[in-house]
């Protein structure tokens, strides 16, 4: 009985070294695999949640000399501050509006692209198509913003010239706010449509192609093929897509904003993110304290979002990220 209890005991024992004698060779046989995956994995230990601790900047009076560590905790002053300031209510009208219009505009348009270069039958005026629609991905967003202006000159620009061609009055688009949004929204659909369509069309060719010929059999139209078969075998990516671009809806392209941005049209185009770099850098009176608390406002949202959306697409039992 004493033989029997002390083997039940040992047992367990033996199986755990068992299991990481087995793992520890899984381990060294793969070496070079985990060896590839130790710099990612640095890399966002270093650059992404190491930082995530200067965040209490935005809890504190942060005094340069002081330190982080040294300054005095305030809680969520900065936080109220914001909230009760006269910018609040302008620039996050300005930042969700910005974002929801580049949502819906961008989300349809590369399905769109991608199913239609998937029923182009020649393939050279496909890899045309492609190289058009992709090239301006690659061009700077300064570069972007300068054909713009350059465009939209109210003297010399190509498309006032065409306006007053037909008898009409010059428009400073870059003057009047209410074009600011569509001006945003419509380059960079016309620089990003052709590289966001790239998912698409790989997950299209993921599609099994005797679904397609079952329905040329049946007498489907190209229409109905994509609409029956192409959308519905595309749709568990896109949700996933437009999730995590959800995730990102207060990201308006910070950059291309600041850089067409002009007294002029300020109403409409101070959003969180020019905010942030006006009161945190761009002012001689740095307020980082401040500055902090509304860029860390913007993440939690961000957040908030996303758990949102991602649990509204599990409970209409659609695909999710979690």
């Amino acid at each position: 009985m004493k033989a029997t209890a002390l083997e039940q005991s040992s047992t367990p024992s033996k199986l755990s070294r068992k299991s990481k004698w087995v793992a520890w060779n899984k381990i060294r046989k793969g070496w070079q695999l985990y060896l590839m995956i130790l710099l990612p994995v640095l890399y966002i230990l270093i650059f992404k949640y190491i930082p995530m601790m200067d965040a209490q900047i935005a809890f504190r009076n942060y005094v340069f000399t002081k330190g982080i560590w040294g300054s005095d905790w305030v809680g969520f002053d900065n936080f109220m501050r914001f909230f009760q300031s006269s910018e609040f209510a302008k620039v996050l009208k300005n930042t969700l509006g910005l974002s929801i219009y580049q949502l819906i505009a961008g989300f349809p348009f590369p399905i769109l692209l991608a199913i239609s270069l998937n029923y182009v039958g020649s393939e050279r005026y496909k890899k045309w198509v492609q190289m058009i629609t992709y090239a301006p991905h690659f061009i700077s967003v300064v570069v972007i913003v300068g054909i713009i202006m350059q465009l939209l000159d109210p003297r010399t620009g190509l498309v006032n010239v065409l306006i007053q061609s037909l008898g009409l009055e010059p428009i400073h688009f870059m003057g009047e706010a209410r074009y600011f949004q569509s001006l945003v929204v419509w380059s960079g659909l016309w620089q990003n449509l052709g590289f966001s369509c790239i998912i698409y069309i790989a997950g299209l060719a993921g599609i099994d192609p005797l679904l397609h010929e079952a329905a040329v059999v049946d007498g489907a139209s190209k229409f109905r093929r994509a609409w029956h078969i192409d959308l519905p075998g595309i749709m568990p990516l896109a949700i996933i897509l437009l999730i995590l671009n959800t995730g990102n809806l207060l990201d308006t392209g910070f950059e291309k904003v600041l850089l067409m941005q002009n007294p002029l049209n300020i109403k409409t185009s101070e959003v969180i993110d020019t905010l942030v770099y006006k009161i945190g850098l761009a002012s001689p009176a740095a307020d980082f304290s401040y500055s902090t608390a509304i860029g860390l406002f913007k993440s939690v949202v961000g957040l908030l979002l996303l758990v949102s959306v991602n649990q509204l697409a599990r409970k209409f039992k659609q695909e999710s990220l979690w």
